[in-house]
C-alpha cells in the first residue's frame, strides 16, 4: 500500500516520542512484528510504529499528528478480525485502542452498559450478569475480541439470529475523526435527531472514527436455555431443516450447522458429542420461561422430524447445552491442530442455497485438493467455510485464496453477499467489483471522504480503485482470479 507521509520516518517518530510515554511507542522490528496481521494470515505488512496510548488526550494527539504529517493511522483492537481489516500500512502508524479496557458503568434500571472500546466482549456480560442481564452478541471470539472491534466490523455471533448483530444491540458510539475532531453517534434515547449515522459509523471498519466509547444494550439473562442437536444423512436436508423452521413462525436463540468434516474436526478437541456419522449437524437453542422453552423446543422438534433428522438429542442441563456449544465456539482453534494454517471467510447466502452451497464447496475441495470443514450461523445463511492449507508452501496458499475467493464468488451468484459479519478489509476488496456496479463504489468513496478527505484513516481498505476491479474483470475473463495486493509474507 502507498502512503502519503509527508515528514521523514526520523521526523515522525521524534514527534511521536514527544507525545507518547516510551512504554507506549513500539518502532523496532521484533516490537511491531505481532501487529503485522490480525486474524487474516495471508496477508501481513509491518507498520512504521505501534502507539499504545494510554490517555484519551494521548489519543486525540497523535491522530491530529498525522493528520498534520499525511500518516496513515490504522486502528486496531485485539487483532481477532478475520477479514484484514486491521492490517497496518508500512509508512503509517498502527493505533493500537488495548489499553482502554474499562468498564464504565452498568445501569441496571436502564438495561445498558457504557465500556471503553478495549474491553473484552465476553466481560461485559460478567460485569452486568449480578444485574440479572447480559450482552447478547457473542462471537466465538468473545473471550479476546473487543467492543471496538465488534463496533468497527458489525459482529454478530450464535445467537444473532433472535437478538441481532452489532448494531442492533448498540446505542451510542464517540469517538474521534481522523483530525481529532470529537464525534458521537446515536443516543441513550429511543431514537437520535437527524440522519441515522449510529447504523453508517457500525461496521465502518475503522474508516470513518476511532471509538473511544460505546454505550451497548443488555437484556434479561433468560430464565432457561436448552439446545437441540440435530443430525442429518445429507446437508441438503439439512439446509431444507433451517428454511423449515423460519418457514414455521420459529426464531430459535441459534441455529447453527456444522457439515461432516467440521463435527469430525471439532470433536476429538471439545468432546461435546456430536454424531460423527452424520452428514450434517445442527444445533437449535430456545430459552425464555421454562413454559416458553418447552413449547418451543417441542415444536422444533416437530419440524425436524418432518425434515427427515435421523437423530434428535435435546440437552438435560446448562452443562449438556453448554457440551453442545463448545464445539461450534472452538472450531476455529481445532482447525489450527489440524493444519499449519487455515482460511475462513463468512460469504452469506438466502437459506434455501444451503444444502447447495455446500456441494458447491465440496466440489471445490476437489478441485483445488484442500479440506473444508463448515461451521456457520445457518439461521442467516452466514458461512465460515474453514479451508485448511500449508501457509510454508506458496502454492498451497495460492489455492487457499483461490478457493476462498470462488466461495465468495459463489455467495454473489446465489444472490448472498461477500459478508456477513467479518467486514470486507483487504480480504474481500475483489469480490466487492464483483458484488457492486462502480456507481455504488463510488457512493461508498464518497462517504469515505465526508468523513477522511485525505484518505488516511484505515486506508486501502473496503472499497477497491476503479483500476483494482478493471484488473480483476480481466483476470475472470481469462478464468483466473486476482491475488491480494502485493505485500511481503512472512
Amino acid at each position: 500500500m502507498e502512503s502519503a507521509v509527508v515528514e521523514s520516518r526520523p521526523e515522525v517518530l521524534a514527534a511521536l516520542a514527544r507525545i507518547l510515554p516510551r512504554e507506549a511507542l513500539l518502532v523496532e522490528a521484533e516490537d511491531t512484528r505481532p501487529y503485522e496481521c490480525d486474524g487474516l494470515t495471508l496477508i501481513r505488512q509491518r507498520p512504521m510504529a505501534v502507539a499504545l496510548p494510554q490517555t484519551e488526550a494521548q489519543v486525540v494527539a497523535v491522530l491530529r499528528l498525522c493528520h498534520r504529517l499525511g500518516v496513515p493511522v490504522v486502528p486496531r483492537g485485539a487483532g481477532t478480525g478475520l477479514a484484514g481489516s486491521a492490517l497496518p500500512d508500512a509508512g503509517g502508524v498502527l493505533l493500537s485502542m488495548a489499553r482502554f479496557n474499562r468498564i464504565l458503568a452498568v445501569d441496571r434500571r436502564a438495561c445498558t452498559a457504557t465500556v471503553e472500546p478495549g474491553v473484552r466482549n465476553l466481560a461485559i456480560s460478567e460485569a452486568a450478569a449480578p444485574q440479572g442481564l447480559y450482552y447478547a452478541p457473542d462471537p466465538s471470539s468473545q473471550v479476546a475480541c473487543t467492543i471496538g472491534g465488534n463496533v468497527a466490523e458489525n459482529s454478530g455471533g450464535v445467537h444473532c439470529l433472535k437478538y441481532g448483530l452489532t448494531l442492533h444491540n448498540v446505542l451510542r458510539v464517540r469517538g474521534y475523526t481522523v483530525d481529532g475532531e470529537a464525534v458521537e453517534f446515536g443516543s441513550l434515547a429511543p431514537d437520535a435527531a437527524g440522519l441515522d449515522l449510529l447504523a453508517l459509523v457500525v461496521g465502518s471498519e475503522g474508516m470513518l472514527a476511532v471509538t473511544m466509547e460505546v454505550t451497548v444494550r443488555l437484556v434479561p439473562r433468560p430464565e432457561l436455555a436448552r439446545c437441540i442437536m440435530a443430525s442429518f444423512a445429507d446437508v441438503a436436508q439439512a439446509g431444507d431443516a433451517v428454511a423449515a423452521l423460519i418457514a414455521a413462525g420459529i426464531i430459535p436463540a441459534g441455529l447453527e450447522m456444522l457439515d461432516q468434516a467440521a463435527s469430525r474436526l471439532v470433536e476429538p478437541f471439545a468432546h461435546a458429542g456430536y454424531d460423527l456419522e452424520a452428514a450434517a449437524v445442527l444445533l437449535c437453542e430456545s430459552d425464555g420461561t421454562p413454559e416458553e422453552v418447552e413449547e418451543e423446543i417441542a415444536h422444533m422438534s416437530q419440524v425436524l422430524r418432518a425434515a427427515q433428522a435421523t437423530r434428535i438429542q435435546v440437552s438435560r442441563d446448562e452443562a449438556e447445552r453448554l457440551k453442545f456449544w463448545a464445539g461450534r465456539k472452538n472450531a476455529f482453534p481445532a482447525a489450527g491442530r489440524a493444519a499449519p494454517a487455515y482460511y475462513c471467510t463468512d460469504g452469506t447466502i438466502p437459506r434455501k442455497h444451503i444444502g447447495q452451497m455446500l456441494k458447491s464447496i465440496q466440489a471445490m475441495e476437489r478441485r483445488y485438493g484442500l479440506s473444508c470443514p463448515n461451521v456457520f450461523h445457518a439461521g442467516d445463511g452466514n458461512l465460515h467455510p474453514l479451508v485448511l492449507f500449508d501457509d510454508s508452501d506458496p502454492d498451497s496458499v495460492a489455492r487457499a485464496e483461490a478457493f476462498g475467493a470462488e466461495i465468495l464468488e459463489e455467495s454473489v451468484r446465489l444472490g448472498g453477499t461477500v459478508t456477513g459479519e467479518h467486514g470486507v478489509g483487504m480480504e474481500k476488496l475483489n469480490q466487492m467489483c464483483s458484488q457492486f456496479d462502480r456507481p455504488t463504489l463510488d457512493a461508498f468513496a464518497a462517504v469515505k471522504r465526508a468523513f477522511d478527505p485525505a484518505g488516511t484513516l484505515n486506508p486501502g481498505k473496503v472499497i477497491p480503485s476503479l483500476h483494482r476491479c478493471a484488473e480483476y474483470g480481466r483476470q475472470r475473463v481469462v478464468g483466473g482470479a486476482l491475488p491480494h495486493p502485493e505485500l511481503p509474507r512472512f
